[in-house]
């Protein structure tokens, strides 16, 4: 099973941060503010691949409204397998949402090699 770290404090040269973050890029708080401060995202860019990190906007109304995101996200790293994408458990902290919300939207993601996730999203996935 491909599980993201509980924390991420560094990175390979072949990984990827993937963040909550919200569309206007204001990258203050939580995982986002790792983001900005260590692996490359942008202020002023909630979405896609910035540096080492890949936004994914979580804040922006309900659960529906991250779908879009996380699909191109998934799309994104089809495209890429040459990346390994570690997913922060995006959405679940300032955002809000549990796991059980959240995860449902990765379920794509099971099947994509490249994409690493959190242990809380697949026991929802697996469960």
């Amino acid at each position: 099973m491909r599980i993201s770290p509980g924390y991420i404090s560094s990175l390979s040269d072949d990984e990827v941060f993937v963040f909550g973050s919200n569309l206007a890029g204001m990258h203050g708080g939580g995982a986002a503010r790792l983001a900005f401060m260590r692996f490359g995202a942008v202020w002023g860019e909630g979405v896609g691949l910035h540096g080492r990190s890949y936004a994914i906007p979580t804040m922006q109304g309900g659960v529906e409204t991250i779908r879009p995101y996380v699909d191109e996200f998934i799309d994104f790293a089809r495209r890429h397998p040459e990346l390994k994408f570690l997913v922060t458990e995006i959405g679940c902290g300032i955002a809000g949402f549990s796991p059980s919300e959240i995860a449902p939207l990765f379920a794509k993601a099971v099947d994509v090699g490249n994409i690493w996730l959190p242990q809380r999203f697949w026991d929802e996935l697996e469960g």
